[in-house]
């Protein structure tokens, strides 16, 4: 038996939440000269590239990606960067994940810059759930849902997953 899905984003859906949220960082950073965009792995990296790609197309500001593996499942920090933090000081950082849930992910990759002082650090997701257990909020949203916490949002994208693009709850 199989478990129902219902579509909630498909592939232009997605790129139009994406184009969005792009011109929302650039109109929030316009005088910047850079910005760092810090994607979480695995999905929040992919979705920091596109904006990234984006930003590329439309910004006066030089963009650059950045690497963020979490150990989730850990009660403490644990990250693997693909930078040194200390090249972030006095920067814009927009920390970029695919479905805020709880929190606890952003406030794990918020943990990574706690000792560096950031001009700005902004937030970016496809899906917000709005079931927050850490004091997080998103700046840049693709979709707000209410759902209940027994449902689970699935982004799938054609990087990950080597199927087309979309968002379902299940």
């Amino acid at each position: 038996m199989s478990e129902k899905k219902l579509l909630i984003l498909n592939k232009q859906q997605i790129q139009q939440k994406l184009d969005r949220m792009a011109y929302q960082i650039l109109e929030d950073n316009f005088d910047e000269e850079e910005i760092l965009i810090a994607g979480i792995l695995p999905r929040g990296n992919h979705i920091a590239e596109r904006l990234k790609t984006i930003l590329d197309g439309i910004a006066p500001f030089q963009s650059r990606l950045l690497t963020i593996e979490l150990e989730k499942q850990s009660s403490s920090l644990s990250a693997n960067i693909d930078f040194e933090v200390e090249e972030c000081s006095n920067k814009v950082v927009i920390l970029v994940d695919d479905v805020l849930n709880s929190g606890k992910t952003l406030a794990y990759g918020f943990g990574v810059f706690l000792d560096v002082p950031l001009k700005k650090l902004r937030t970016a997701v496809l899906v917000d759930r709005n079931h927050k257990s850490f004091p997080i909020t998103t700046d840049f949203a693709g979709v707000a849902l209410s759902t209940v916490i027994k449902e689970h949002v699935d982004v799938v994208l054609d990087e990950e997953d080597g199927e087309e693009d979309a968002v379902y709850l299940r």
